[in-house]
């Protein structure tokens, strides 16, 4: 199920964010040297192969909030759009840092002419970001930046397991 906004399509679907064969990039919730980690980076990196840490390391380390972009090696997609979010409880403040991601992110999918794009929960999970606090903030960047895009034709979000999927659903109304 899918619902547009500004000629849009969101989707909300539950699964394995490296494996999504229907998207032009995925974003890695990554760790500030872009190097293989844990959760969605070690997934990501893992089904890559090593030649994406061998051109992401070079980029790093960024801040929280920045986005850069990469190839997507052995991912059935072309790009990969590395992010890192914000540690709730020390990176301040922790919803512009956040809403920095999601914004920095489309800007690269548009700037490199992506049409679709693949976003996980970031900092939803070892980051400890509250799932209901993030998803306002990811709400509130999609309805300010979705409207200034002309590439992109659709945003999925990939989530992990059913209860930040419901809350997606919920929020977006898909």
């Amino acid at each position: 199920m899918s619902k547009k906004i500004s000629g849009i399509s969101i989707e909300c679907t539950k699964g394995d964010i490296a494996a999504q064969p229907d998207l032009d990039a995925v974003v890695n919730a990554a760790n500030k040297d872009l190097v293989i980690g844990g959760g969605v980076a070690g997934a990501i990196h893992r089904k890559a192969g090593p030649k994406l840490e061998e051109e992401s390391a070079k980029l790093g380390p960024i801040k929280p909030g920045q986005a850069v972009i990469t190839g997507a090696y052995q991912l059935s997609n072309k790009f990969v759009i590395h992010c890192l979010g914000p540690v709730y409880g020390k990176d301040k403040p922790e919803d512009r840092l956040l809403a920095d991601c999601y914004r920095n992110a489309l800007y690269l999918a548009e700037q490199n002419k992506i049409k679709s794009i693949g976003f996980p929960a970031i900092s939803t999970g070892a980051f400890g970001y509250p799932i209901k606090l993030a998803i306002k903030v990811v709400k509130e960047v999609v309805e300010e930046i979705v409207p200034k895009l002309s590439n992109l034709e659709k945003i999925k979000f990939v989530l992990y397991n059913q209860d930040n999927l419901k809350i997606y659903q919920q929020t977006f109304k898909t």
